[in-house]
């Protein structure tokens, strides 16, 4: 069999058997306004089924309305089930699998204090709070042992109504420093005790949300976790990314998806280009100013680069057995081959299928060999525009109407 053809041919991760190793990466797509599942989620998700996605990952699944990063973000809670429903129904329709990402905020949070309603962000150390500064939340909260016993209950709550919701998957979010990942990354973790110190004792925490999730629903659903091989420059290494994938490897996690970065430290380590200098300006002015401070700490302008990711994951996949799935600028046919010859699992692909749902079928079928993504990145602040994330080149598929109402309505 060619790689090519390896792409197209069924994985199987934990109980769930994907149709192709393509998987839609979490993008965050902006269209739950006031933490309401809109038919445009429902109908975005769909589009990617459609266009061939073996599994399409739905961002930012909170596990409390305190988890949220900002207010138009979902929650896996009782009320949501039902529109989550509509849209793993939407998914199932077109023969493709759905993936809740189940996340907290942590102290990377821009909820304001009339919403959060804890008085500090919750963290795995206290003290000086350096995102708080954009919205007046200055100091986060060091979590003791009865909120960390507490936080794994709700990660695994929201895991089981992922499953009631319909979910084929859920994937949790080690990375991009949010709350797991701010006991796994040594820029964040300064704890003495059994949750910090090294990279195995930082593991600790996110180890046992993801034991008790598998022993919650891994019969059920897949169980995948997305972590950051490297924090950036500084930060986590890629040895720490390796002690990572050999710790959920151990726990038993189904599929380790592949990421780099951080959020507020390393974007372009991220996304493997900048941040757009101008145009696609967010109306939020949090996040004006949030990138306003990103310019002056990122490097001038990194330019995109295919499989760009590839050397960091190649560490990985000779350190483990595991499934892997390659995340980081995938949009050729080219591309595809290349990870499968890498002897990666799965291809996780994000803005090339915001830029076209459909490029994975037109790739198959030999109508395109190369995305029409350019890596611009105005998709990423698109996210806070009324119509949620979408293409500036391709910019007429969601209506912005559709995402001010519930998707089961």
């Amino acid at each position: 069999m060619s790689a090519f053809a390896k792409a197209y041919s069924p994985l199987q991760i934990g109980p769930l058997t994907m149709r192709n190793r393509f998987i839609k990466a979490a993008t965050n797509e902006g269209m739950a306004k006031g933490g309401v599942v809109s038919k445009g989620l429902a109908r975005f998700h769909e589009k990617v089924a459609e266009g061939g996605a073996g599994l399409t990952t739905v961002a930012y699944c909170a596990t409390s309305k305190d988890g949220r990063t900002f207010v138009d973000q979902a929650t896996l809670d009782d009320d949501s089930v039902a529109d989550f429903r509509a849209l793993t129904d939407a998914v199932h329709k077109h023969g493709a699998a759905a993936s809740a990402q189940i996340t907290h905020a942590g102290s990377f949070t821009f909820l304001d204090k009339r919403t959060l309603q804890t008085n500090k962000p919750l963290s795995s150390s206290g003290g000086f709070n350096k995102v708080g500064v954009m919205s007046g939340r200055y100091f986060k909260k060091k979590m003791d042992e009865s909120e960390i016993a507490a936080m794994t209950q709700e990660f695994v709550a929201a895991a089981r109504r992922a499953k009631e919701a319909g979910f084929d998957a859920v994937e949790l979010h080690m990375g991009h420093g949010y709350l797991l990942s701010q006991f796994v990354s040594k820029l964040y973790n300064k704890r003495r005790d059994e949750f910090g110190g090294s990279i195995e004792k930082r593991m600790n925490f996110p180890s046992e949300v993801l034991g008790r999730v598998l022993d919650a629903v891994g019969k059920d659903l897949a169980v995948i976790v997305k972590f950051s091989m490297t924090d950036g420059p500084k930060g986590n290494t890629i040895e720490d990314g390796v002690a990572v994938a050999r710790r959920i490897e151990a726990d038993g996690a189904h599929l380790a998806v592949l990421s780099n970065g951080m959020n507020v430290e390393s974007i372009t380590a991220m996304f493997g280009s900048s941040l757009p200098k101008r145009g696609a300006r967010p109306s939020n002015p949090i996040l004006r100013i949030g990138m306003f401070l990103q310019s002056l700490t990122e490097p001038p302008e990194v330019q995109f680069r295919e499989n760009y990711l590839r050397e960091l994951a190649l560490r990985v996949r000779g350190e483990v057995s595991m499934p892997l799935a390659y995340l980081g600028g995938v949009q050729s046919r080219e591309g595809v081959e290349q990870a499968m010859d890498d002897g990666f699992d799965a291809i996780a692909v994000g803005r090339a299928l915001v830029h076209d749902p459909a490029f994975i079928n037109q790739l198959q079928a030999g109508a395109v060999q190369q995305s029409g993504c350019t890596a611009c990145n105005r998709c990423v602040t698109m996210m806070y525009t009324p119509g949620g994330t979408s293409c500036i080149l391709t910019r007429d598929g969601i209506d912005p109407a559709l995402n001010t109402v519930g998707a089961a309505a």
